[in-house]
């Protein structure tokens, strides 16, 4: 297995390491806050280690967990250490209202964040319609995804299902706006009509 990245280290990003560990990847785990980010790799099974923040990082494919509000200033502080890197965006750009979406009307959290990376980077939308306790419980959840390269599509299917999730491609980055709206439903579901944080979107297929 070859080694994924993940920026933070918050609840998201604990849920997808300890995921990718049992895998049998070797993880990554990198934070502006190295006392936290050693923290959760204590916490993680052995093959998690720490890497140094603004770096290039281990993995070819590198998770972006952090909040929305953050990527930014997180992407200006890798720069060129992220070209040629596959970055998948967990981000929910909700207003903190949830009156709307913070990013620009025609575009996404994802399209906004890979105006800020290099050009070689390839930004991929995931994880971003799922709860980080409940991906932490484990089953087999379905995760939505909107990549462009069919190259990368394959490689983010690849991992998603190695980590015990159902990949299901939804179209191109454009897309992402859209999963960033479920995203942003979810959380009022979750809030209003749900009553309760532990939930799952599935697709039924018949």
């Amino acid at each position: 297995m070859s080694t994924i990245s993940i920026i933070g280290s918050g609840g998201m990003a604990a849920a997808i390491a300890g995921r990718s560990a049992k895998a049998g990847y070797t993880v990554e785990v990198i934070g502006r806050d190295m006392a936290k980010a050693k923290a959760l790799v204590d916490k993680l099974a052995s093959g998690v280690t720490t890497g140094t923040y603004g770096a290039v990082p281990a993995g070819d494919i590198v998770i972006l967990a952090v909040p929305y509000s953050s990527a930014a200033a997180v992407a200006a502080d890798y720069g060129a250490a992220l070209d040629g890197k596959v970055i998948i965006d967990i981000t929910n750009s909700a207003a903190p209202d949830l009156s709307g979406l913070l990013s620009p009307s025609g575009s996404s959290g994802a399209q906004e964040i890979a105006k800020a990376l290099p050009a070689g980077a390839q930004v991929v939308k995931a994880f971003n319609t799922i709860f980080g306790h409940v991906l932490a419980k484990g089953g087999r959840l379905d995760a939505f995804f909107a990549a462009d390269d069919a190259k990368v599509k394959e490689r983010v299917s690849t991992f998603l299902e190695s980590v015990g999730l159902r990949p299901l491609h939804v179209g191109g980055l454009h897309m992402a706006q859209s999963l960033e709206a479920v995203g942003l439903m979810m959380i009022g579901l979750a809030k209003n009509g749900a009553g309760t944080w532990d939930f799952a979107l599935k697709m039924d297929i018949g």
